[in-house]
């Protein structure tokens, strides 16, 4: 029943909330196959599952399966509700940050360009998952050797999550460690760390 496996997503999305992926994932792909079944492979609630699962595979080292089943839940929530919905965008950063951890950067380094530029015409450009995707690509930049780059993204973040989530909110603390690797890694390319003080760490 419709309600039946309603319930069981939400306990599945409880238990991933706390952690306890393994036991969300199983529940998770048991009513992918239910809500598969029933609703359709292509319903938002049945996509809803599979996004969910993905990220319990992903947590619990399935990073290739995660990946695979990342791929089908963004091109059917593409075709299904078109590419800037929030659905469909939270899909293509869950896929980007798969992409990432199987090195494959600049596949990851493109969509997040993507879905920033998409998160910032829908949602403007101090929504929480605009800058969410703001911090993805500035990690992506990092990581191709783009960090003045990375370096001048990470810092309006920073500002923006400063004003809007507050200093001491863990998103706004993620920026500001972000910003410290790539200004440390900046100091390092003009000489080391210390090279224009005089201070040693």
């Amino acid at each position: 029943h419709e309600h039946t496996m309603t319930a069981a997503h939400y306990l599945a999305w409880t238990l991933l909330e706390m952690g306890r992926h393994a036991e969300s994932r199983d529940l998770n792909r048991d009513t992918l196959v239910r809500r598969r079944r029933v609703l359709g492979e292509d319903h938002p609630d049945t996509l809803y599952t599979a996004h969910n699962l993905a990220i319990d595979l992903r947590e619990l080292g399935e990073v290739e399966a995660a990946r695979d089943l990342n791929e089908d839940t963004l091109e059917r929530h593409r075709r299904v509700l078109g590419e800037d919905h929030p659905d469909t965008l939270r899909s293509a950063a869950m896929l980007a940050f798969v992409l990432r951890e199987l090195g494959e950067v600049q596949a990851a380094r493109e969509l997040d360009q993507d879905t920033l530029e998409r998160r910032r015409r829908v949602l403007g450009p101090d929504h929480p998952d605009t800058l969410r995707s703001a911090g993805f690509l500035a990690t992506d930049l990092r990581e191709l050797g783009d960090v003045e780059a990375a370096r001048d993204l990470d810092q309006d973040t920073l500002e923006r999550r400063r004003r809007i989530l507050g200093p001491d909110h863990p998103h706004t603390l993620s920026s500001a460690h972000s910003l410290a690797i790539d200004l440390r890694a900046l100091a390092e390319a003009d000489g080391g760390p210390g090279s224009h003080d005089g201070v040693h760490t």
